[in-house]
């Protein structure tokens, strides 16, 4: 439950919106987007569900929200390990730590941005994840343009479906040492490739 900040006389002023970000997060990291409603929402977070709209606007705003969060709490790990120099090295590792950060909670598997929008029938929110799977693509596109400009479209495209099928599989409750051992298999496949 949140509790409300008061001015000391009179109605509570809100509540404390990064907590309630964090129920949020935690909640759609673990059912995805269609599988939490606003009722369910409102009470973990110890609210009305009028006082949730009025905070975010719509479910959807509060996972757009959410996902700012998340990415910003939990996303630089990709840049830094894209870093490195060599580049068949920095997708092994890419791929390894994937698997490691999606079978790392078994409460919350996969990747809130990959995964949190899977089968969703709301459009909207599936633009939302769509949005950080085209950067995150782009950052790996031209790090791989780096070395191999005439491939960079077709292995940025095999790196993102390796990490979707990675978070997909940690959602469907593969632990991580398979993950890891099929993130090596992949990795040997694109050192093949360069």
């Amino acid at each position: 439950m949140i509790t409300k900040k008061t001015s000391g006389r009179g109605r509570p002023r809100g509540f404390d919106i990064d907590q309630a970000l964090g129920i949020a997060q935690a909640l759609f990291h673990q059912r995805g987007y269609d599988g939490v409603g606003v009722a369910e929402l409102s009470k973990a977070i110890g609210v009305t569900a009028p006082s949730l709209y009025s905070a975010f606007g719509s479910k959807r705003e509060l996972f757009e929200r959410v996902l700012e969060r998340y990415v910003a709490q939990n996303g630089g790990w990709v840049a830094e390990i894209l870093a490195q120099e060599n580049l068949a090295e920095a997708i092994a590792h890419l791929f390894a730590q994937a698997a490691a950060n999606y079978a790392a909670n078994p409460q919350r598997p996969g990747c809130l941005a990959l995964d949190g929008t899977r089968n969703c029938s709301d459009a909207q929110a599936c633009a939302v994840t769509a949005t950080y799977h085209q950067a995150t693509r782009q950052i790996i596109r031209d790090r791989i343009a780096l070395d191999t400009p005439e491939k960079a479209d077709a292995l940025a495209n095999y790196v993102v479906m390796v990490l979707v099928g990675l978070s997909g599989s940690a959602r469907d409750g593969m632990d991580g040492q398979t993950l890891k051992e099929s993130g090596e298999i992949a990795a040997a496949g694109f050192q093949q490739q360069l």
